[in-house]
C-alpha cells in the first residue's frame, strides 16, 4: 500500500478506509476511526453486532466493500503513516485532521513496535507474520482444509499479547472457535514469537 500525499483529502480517505480498527471493522467513509476504550472491547463489540444484509464479523460474513481487499493490522498502518508523515514533513506539508487522528489511533493500539528497531526490520517482521498467518492451514478429520480469513489475521495481530491464551483469543475473535484448540495455540505461537523478536 502506498500513500503518496497524506495531506490531500483523497489519500486521507484511502488511509482511513484501509485502516482496520481493533476489531478490523472499516471506518465509515469520510469519518475518522471511532475511539474505543480498549482493543478487546472493540473486538467484542464488533463480534456481537450484525449489520444490514446479513453481515456479521463473528461469522466472517462481510459485505461487498470487503471483497478483494488487503486488510492491514494497526502495526502495519502505523508504519505506513509514520513514513508518509515524515515525507510530508520534508515537503513542509501539514497533515490533515483525519490523517492525524488515524495515526494517533493506530499508534495507541499498536502492540508490535520498538523504536530501537530499524524500519525495514520491523516491516519485514510484520509482513512475515501476516504471510505466516495467511498461509496457515489446518486439515479437519473429514479432509476439509481450514484457513484464516484476512479479518482474523488483522484482528489476531491487533489483539494478541505474548500471554494470550486460547480461550481469550476465541473470546476476542469468536470465529476462531471453528478451529481445534491445538490449531489456535499454533497460531498464537506464531504471533508470540514475532512479538518477542520485535520487542527484544
Amino acid at each position: 500500500m502506498e500513500i503518496d500525499n497524506p495531506v490531500s483529502s483523497g489519500s486521507a480517505m484511502e488511509v482511513e478506509q484501509a485502516v482496520p480498527s481493533s476489531s478490523t471493522a472499516a471506518a465509515a467513509p469520510g469519518s475518522a476511526p471511532a475511539p474505543v476504550s480498549s482493543a478487546a472491547g472493540a473486538a467484542a463489540a464488533a463480534a456481537s453486532v450484525t449489520v444490514g444484509g446479513g453481515e456479521n464479523a463473528a461469522d466472517l460474513k462481510f459485505g461487498p466493500d470487503f471483497e478483494d481487499i488487503h486488510i492491514l493490522s494497526n502495526a502495519q498502518v502505523a508504519v505506513i503513516l509514520q513514513v508518509s508523515a515524515k515525507s510530508a514533513g520534508n515537503r513542509d506539508e501539514e497533515l490533515n485532521e483525519v490523517y492525524r487522528k488515524t495515526q494517533k489511533y493506530v499508534e495507541r493500539f499498536n502492540t508490535m513496535t520498538n523504536d530501537e528497531k530499524e524500519h525495514q526490520e520491523l516491516v519485514d517482521e510484520l509482513d512475515n507474520l501476516q504471510d505466516a498467518l495467511t498461509t496457515f492451514r489446518k486439515e479437519t478429520d473429514d479432509g476439509h482444509e481450514m484457513e484464516l480469513h484476512g479479518s482474523e489475521v488483522a484482528a489476531l495481530m491487533n489483539l494478541v499479547a505474548t500471554d494470550t491464551m486460547v480461550e481469550e483469543a476465541v473470546a476476542l475473535i469468536p470465529s476462531l472457535s471453528r478451529f481445534p484448540e491445538a490449531a489456535i495455540d499454533e497460531i498464537l505461537d506464531l504471533i508470540r514469537s514475532t512479538m518477542i523478536r520485535i520487542v527484544s
